[in-house]
């Protein structure tokens, strides 16, 4: 699986990376977090605000810093 984290590194971006990592470790997944921060990249996702969490291609949140039990329920 893999988690990608669409954002600049702002604060935000930094937090919801922690929370993925912390999310995917306690459900035992078998994952790579790939931090996405250039700017064209992330806008050829399709979002407009970042932070963005997509799940091996997916763009499953943008513009929020999900909790790591909302991106627990994204995993499953």
């Amino acid at each position: 699986m893999k988690i990608q984290i669409l954002g600049t590194g702002c604060p935000k971006c930094k937090k919801l990376a922690e929370n993925a990592e912390t999310a995917a470790k306690e459900l035992g997944l078998d994952f790579e977090l790939e931090k996405v921060t250039d700017i064209n990249k992330i806008m050829s996702f399709g979002i407009m605000m970042t932070p963005g969490l997509a799940v091996d291609g997916n763009v499953k949140s943008a513009g929020k810093v999900l909790s790591a039990k909302e991106i627990k329920e994204i995993l499953k």
